[in-house]
């Protein structure tokens, strides 16, 4: 499988290159040069798969023979060691749990299946790798676990001051090793932004071999389609599902797109954003515009130009009608967002995160106008990681897992920067 550059002006690369590198060199985002194609007997055998060899079979076309099946056997078996639960909450709404991995939240699986591959072609390489990742929220926390220890490669980790949630904070601020995470007075935006300067950067790149772990990158976005089909295997519908995705870079919604163009059954699916909600009104006009990224209790979604929708726009041929009747779009605002965590909470006993409430609602919406439909949304992370903003509104104290006991007697280490690209690549250049 080779990937070309989204912008087509740079090389065709294989999966080894496309993950070492993040980003083509003419700052366009990789795609794969085809979209492998599930077979009838994988689909009719889908069901009783375990969670391991269906992550091999789904992601070895887009590896080629970049990994040695046993490495790549190993490396899916590994990343998706833990549970992904389909639960029910209404007679026609589940919810798909992914936030049983190691940090509370789904970028776990994108992160692991990344550090691993990045780790087996670290072997391979002299010199160091330095993934360079802007994080809204959780791909931070997920990011420092699954390459913490890693030989051969250090993590930089930007993320927005005061615009990320507690929990995610340590999680991103103090594990230590080879994590480092820079505290960006300014936006989402402004971080990712600074990461994509440094990648075309010529003194930079020269003195220090970059590479991405965010959803730009193949390697963290592509392996997002496994729960997909997890969530397929635990359907019981008589009709596919309406599937609603709480969306801010569109990473999470472009993989599930490329599973569905795979042949995975769904129905459709609902685009759930805040306010910040460029693609949405893409949907109702057929104009993407850009806009500045303002803060929100769903604070991981916070973006106002997400990169991953020029992927989304690629897979469907830039055939506006056909994107638009296979996706819903919705804006939710804090108050809604706020309300339907009370609500679900009181009615139905099941407590959302803030990026679950806006996707709950989105659906309900979507539900009420398709009566004859039923679907699910993605519970992108527990709603301790948010007990900040979760506990006002329903006067409960949330469960502390295990995973973040630990967390809050560890101090937080991070370097303050203005959101000023000659400070970052002093930085970087400082420490390479």
């Amino acid at each position: 499988m080779l990937y070309y550059s989204l912008k087509k002006q740079a090389p065709a690369v294989d999966f080894r290159q496309a993950t070492i590198a993040g980003q083509a060199p003419d700052m366009g985002l990789y795609f794969p040069e085809r979209i492998p194609k599930f077979s009838p007997d994988f689909l009719r055998d889908l069901k009783h798969k375990n969670k391991a060899d269906l992550a091999f079979e789904v992601i070895q076309p887009y590896v080629g023979d970049a990994i040695p099946e046993e490495d790549l056997r190993r490396i899916c078996a590994e990343t998706v060691d833990f549970e992904f639960p389909l639960v029910s909450i209404t007679d026609r709404i589940s919810t798909l749990e992914l936030f049983h991995g190691p940090t509370l939240a789904f970028k776990d699986v994108g992160a692991r299946f990344m550090s691993r591959c990045l780790g087996h072609f670290s072997q391979q390489r002299e010199g160091k790798v330095t993934v360079l990742v802007a994080t809204s929220g959780d791909t931070g926390g997920a990011v420092a676990s699954g390459f913490l220890g890693v030989e051969g490669v250090d993590v930089v980790i930007l993320y927005p001051a005061g615009k990320v949630s507690s929990i995610q904070e340590l999680q991103l601020t103090t594990l230590g090793q080879n994590i480092t995470a820079l505290e960006i007075q300014g936006t989402f935006d402004d971080c990712q932004q600074l990461v994509k300067q440094a990648f075309v950067d010529q003194e930079l790149t020269q003195r220090r071999s970059l590479t991405s772990a965010n959803s730009i990158n193949v390697a963290r976005w592509l392996p997002q389609q496994f729960y997909f089909c997890y969530a397929w295997q635990q359907w019981q519908g008589e009709e596919p599902p309406v599937v609603a995705v709480p969306s801010g870079n569109f990473g999470n919604l472009g993989a599930g797109l490329m599973a569905y163009e795979s042949g995975l059954p769904v129905k459709h699916f609902v685009a759930a954003c805040n306010i910040n909600d460029s693609v949405p009104a893409y949907l109702l006009s057929g104009e993407f515009e850009p806009k500045l990224a303002v803060p929100t209790i769903s604070n991981a979604m916070d973006v106002g130009n997400p990169s991953n929708f020029v992927r989304i726009q690629e897979l469907f041929k830039l055939d506006y009608e056909h994107i638009k009747n296979t996706i819903t779009g919705y804006t939710v605002t804090d108050e809604t967002t706020a309300d339907t965590i009370k609500r679900v909470k009181t009615e139905q006993g099941y407590l959302l995160d803030p990026h679950g409430a806006v996707a709950y609602h989105a659906l309900e919406d979507y539900l009420g106008q398709h009566p004859g439909d039923k679907g699910f949304f993605l519970e992108t992370a527990h709603p301790v990681k948010f007990y900040d903003t979760v506990e006002p509104i329903t006067q409960e104290k949330i469960a502390l897992p295990s995973a973040v006991e630990v967390l809050l007697n560890r101090e937080k280490k991070s370097i303050p920067l203005a959101p000023d690209f000659a400070q970052l690549k002093e930085y970087l250049l400082a420490t390479a």
